[in-house]
């Protein structure tokens, strides 16, 4: 994979590139939020690691804009501060997974290559519909009525995994395992995020939804009664 790393703390960015280096990833380092968002939107990268806590142009601004470019890059977000809070901002601005410091580098690389793992497995040629929102997994491209619907690649993720079966209900935990294929700690507010994110893209402006939850169950997608894939 190529690989963006946006990291201040020399030493640990010398860490980080080197066991990159270990694990055969080509890399670009930058030290500065700035010239990282400037790296990314001139060369995009498959995958970015970003501190949040960056001097002159922090890590959510710098996502947001990311984001806003339509930058399509899997997003691992580093931050000092373990507060949930902080997570569920990154998460909310378009990251696909985070890292709390201190950690070790080989968990930064078992994420890594699970986020590399999840891309190289939601390639095959496959076009899936529900009603009138479509998914064409080889070019990972949504739309509903026709209407581009721009997705980060964790929303994909998501959004692939509920479309594959419509109708069947996923427990936070079974998202958990299909989308970041592992049984993590995260807090059940994770899956959320990225059910509301999908909700305001997919269903905002349309006069029937297609996202459900089940309270105390999970997460669907259907049809409106009545309604037949287009």
């Amino acid at each position: 994979m190529r690989i963006l790393v946006v990291e201040d703390e020399r030493e640990l960015a010398r860490h980080i590139t080197r066991a990159l280096t270990r694990h055969g990833h080509s890399f670009t380092a930058e030290l500065g939020g700035a010239s990282g968002l400037q790296s990314a939107l001139a060369h995009p990268p498959d995958l970015i690691v970003l501190d949040l806590n960056l001097p002159d142009l922090d890590g959510l601004t710098v996502l947001g804009r990311l984001r806003h470019a339509n930058c399509t890059a899997r997003v691992l977000v580093l931050t000092a501060r373990g507060e949930v809070e902080d997570r569920v901002k990154g998460l909310k601005a378009g990251a696909d997974d985070y890292l709390a410091k201190p950690f070790s580098m080989d968990e930064l690389i078992a994420r890594i290559e699970a986020l590399g793992r999840r891309a190289a497995t939601t390639t095959a040629a496959d076009l899936l519909a529900v009603a009138d929102l479509h998914m064409d997994v080889h070019h990972r491209r949504v739309t509903r009525a026709g209407r581009l619907i721009p997705l980060s690649p964790r929303e994909l993720d998501v959004l692939q995994v509920l479309m594959q079966e419509p109708g069947r209900v996923f427990s936070r935990t079974e998202l958990c395992e299909r989308v970041w294929q592992r049984n993590h700690e995260y807090d059940t507010r994770t899956v959320e995020i990225f059910i509301t994110r999908l909700r305001k893209k997919v269903d905002s402006g349309f006069p029937a939804p297609l996202i459900h939850t089940l309270r105390a169950v999970g997460y669907t997608i259907r049809p409106p009664a009545g309604c037949a894939p287009q």
